[in-house]
C-alpha cells in the first residue's frame, strides 16, 4: 500500500471504492475511465484490490472489450482479498472487502487526500452477513463523518437537452410502515432547504415540487390525512419564507413526475421542475430510474466531501459477462467534478 505522503496536493484527485468484488464495480469503473467524457485533469485513484483488478481487465480483455482502463496505469491503494472473488458469486467475505473499502476510501477523502468520493454498488445483503449491519453506503458514511442527518438525492442530465433532473429523498432504507411516522415537519423543511441549496447551484430561482404521501396527495383526507393535517400547511409556511421560489404541493404521486419526464425527453418548459421532494425511497426512485437509469447519480448531501454513486446495484447476475454499461459511473465520476469545481 501507498503512503499517504504520494497522495498529498491531490485537487485533481477522486477516491473510487470499487465495491463489491462479485459484482460489476471493477468492470465499470474500468469502462468509464476509458471515456472520453472525463474531466482530462481527473486522477483517479481506486480502492480496492488490484490483483482482483488485474483479473476482470485480462477477462474483459478475452471476451473482446478493449475498451478500458489498463490497471497498471492507474494508482491503486491495495487492500488484498484474503481469498480471490468469483464474479457473480458474491459471499460473506466479498461483503467485508467492499466494506473494508468503502470505509478507507472515505478516510482518505476526509484526510483531504482528494477532492470528492464515487462508490461502485455494494451488497446490503452480504455486508449483513460479514457482521456490517448497515441499511446501506449512506449511512456507513454518516456515521463515519459524524453527519447526523445525511441526504441522498439523485441527479442527472439529459442527453437529449441537457436538461437537469433532480430528485431528494425525504426517507431513506426504512420499511414503508414506518415512513408516516418518520416523516416530520422538522425532517421536510430540512430536505426542501438541502434540496434548494444543491439546484440553486444551477439555477437562481429554482422550481421546487413535493410529492403526497398518500395517493392522489390524500384526496382531501378521503385517503388519508397527513397532508391535510400537516403537509399542506407546512408547505405553505415554507413557501411564504422563500416567496423568490415556486413551490407545488402536495402533488398526487402517480403525476408528480410527468412534466419531468416530457422535459428530459423532448424539452423543458416553463413549468418544469428543476428538484422534487419524494415522500419516501421507492416513490422517488422508480421514476428516476424509468426516466434516467443510465444517466442518474446518486448524490449525499451533508457530508463533509461530496460522494456519488451510479444508480444501479451490483448486477450479479451479468457480474463476470463483461455486459454491464458505464453511463452511470461515467455520469457519478462526472457530478464528483463538477460538483467539487463549483466549490472552488
Amino acid at each position: 500500500m501507498a503512503s499517504n505522503s504520494q497522495y498529498s496536493n491531490n485537487n485533481n484527485r477522486v477516491v473510487i471504492a470499487l465495491g463489491d468484488p462479485a459484482g460489476i464495480g471493477a468492470e465499470v469503473t474500468l469502462k468509464a475511465l476509458a471515456s472520453a467524457q472525463l474531466p482530462s485533469k481527473m486522477q483517479p485513484l481506486l480502492v480496492g484490490c488490484r490483483e482482483n483488478l488485474e483479473i476482470i481487465y485480462s477477462q474483459l480483455q478475452s471476451q473482446g472489450i478493449n475498451d478500458l482502463a489498463n490497471p497498471m496505469d492507474l494508482e491503486v491503494e491495495n487492500l488484498p482479498l484474503n481469498e480471490k472473488a468469483t464474479q457473480g458469486h458474491p459471499n460473506a467475505k466479498t461483503g467485508s472487502a467492499s466494506f473494508r473499502w468503502l470505509t478507507h476510501a472515505t478516510h482518505l477523502v476526509m484526510q483531504k487526500q482528494a477532492r470528492a468520493l464515487v462508490t461502485a454498488p455494494i451488497s446490503k445483503h452480504f455486508w449483513h452477513q460479514a457482521g456490517h449491519i448497515y441499511p446501506g453506503q449512506t449511512e456507513r458514511l454518516a456515521e463515519i463523518t459524524g453527519t447526523s442527518h445525511p441526504s441522498m438525492l439523485f441527479t442527472a442530465i439529459s442527453p437529449k437537452n441537457g436538461w437537469r433532473l433532480n430528485t431528494i429523498l425525504a426517507t431513506t432504507h426504512i420499511p414503508l410502515k414506518d415512513v408516516p411516522q418518520t416523516l416530520t415537519p422538522t425532517l421536510i423543511k430540512c430536505k426542501l432547504d438541502t434540496l434548494l441549496t444543491f439546484c440553486k447551484r444551477f439555477k437562481d430561482h429554482p422550481k421546487l415540487c413535493v410529492a403526497g404521501l398518500n395517493p392522489h396527495a390524500g384526496e382531501e383526507g378521503k385517503i388519508g390525512k397527513e397532508e391535510i393535517k400537516w403537509l399542506s400547511p407546512l408547505l405553505h409556511e415554507w413557501q411564504t419564507n422563500h416567496p423568490e421560489i415556486q413551490l407545488n404541493g402536495p402533488i398526487p404521486p402517480d403525476t408528480c413526475w410527468l412534466s419531468a419526464a416530457k422535459a428530459w425527453h423532448e424539452a423543458p418548459k416553463i413549468q418544469s421542475p428543476d428538484g422534487i421532494l419524494a415522500l419516501y425511497h421507492d416513490q422517488g426512485l422508480i421514476p428516476m430510474k424509468l426516466i434516467a437509469f443510465d444517466e442518474a447519480v446518486n448524490t449525499t448531501l451533508g457530508l463533509p466531501f461530496i460522494r456519488t454513486s451510479p444508480d444501479h446495484g451490483t448486477a450479479f447476475d451479468i457480474a463476470g459477462k463483461g455486459l454491464a454499461a458505464p453511463n452511470s459511473m461515467i455520469a457519478a465520476l462526472k457530478a464528483s467534478w463538477e460538483l467539487t469545481e463549483k466549490e472552488r
